[in-house]
């Protein structure tokens, strides 16, 4: 179990700490959400529902570091663990895992409805990010903004087997972040695969990143960068 973390609201200028809980809850589609819940101190605030890449988990540094970046900024975020994580708390992703990871994901927004009355936003890094970003083609309205972080457009090494088919659908105004290094698709092969999608776009590249974005040297600047873009992509 994690422990609960009290900090500050605030940014400070080298970190971000905030408050958070442990979540969980049961879904009327049996898909228990659970995972960490980071308070905003305003019930209205926005929220956010953020998970994680096909190895790993929400205690994985990167997703903590965002949520911890987002919730200080004054949103409450939620960073859970999909339902194959749950179900496998180690491993690689088992094999027809989407269905039931994209209901989780349906459910966690749920539970973000029910807790503020403030918008709601969903996203994830790397499988995360391209499970959100199908569920909301296939559930347009289902969310107001998409956050996709190292979105996985193929691969590595196999840039003909692109995961874009559910990009033409895709309606929900979405903000991609992506590493300029990153084995998964070129900041190139990102540019042109966004042209398949009709709704609201940006994409924020980070130099020198590779898949995981965040380096002891650049971190603060990318999360504080990544809250202050999206923020204002939000509010467009």
């Amino acid at each position: 179990m994690e422990p609960q973390r009290k900090g500050c609201a605030t940014l400070s200028m080298t970190e971000f700490r905030t408050e958070f809980r442990e979540f969980q809850q049961a879904s009327p589609e049996s898909v228990p959400v659970r995972g960490f819940l980071h308070t905003a101190p305003n019930s209205g605030a926005d929220a956010l529902v953020l998970t994680h890449g096909a190895g790993s988990s929400c205690r994985s540094p990167l997703i903590v570091a965002f949520a911890d970046a987002f919730s200080a900024s004054g949103m409450t975020v939620l960073r859970c663990d999909l339902p194959f994580r749950q179900s496998r708390p180690t491993g690689p992703l088992p094999r027809e895992s989407a269905e039931r990871d994209q209901q989780g994901l349906r459910a966690a927004v749920a539970c973000m409805r029910r807790l503020t009355s403030g918008r709601v936003f969903l996203g994830g890094h790397s499988y995360g990010g391209r499970q959100s970003s199908m569920l909301a083609a296939s559930e347009p309205g289902l969310v107001e903004r998409l956050l996709l972080l190292s979105y996985p457009l193929h691969p590595p090494r196999r840039p003909d087997e692109l995961r874009t088919a559910h990009f033409p659908l895709l309606k929900t105004p979405a903000f991609f972040v992506h590493g300029a290094r990153d084995g998964f698709g070129t900041l190139a092969e990102m540019e042109e695969a966004l042209k398949l999608i009709p709704a609201q776009l940006e994409l924020l590249p980070i130099p020198s990143a590779g898949h995981e974005l965040l380096t002891k040297r650049n971190r603060e600047e990318v999360l504080r960068l990544c809250v202050e873009r999206f923020r204002s992509f939000a509010d467009r």
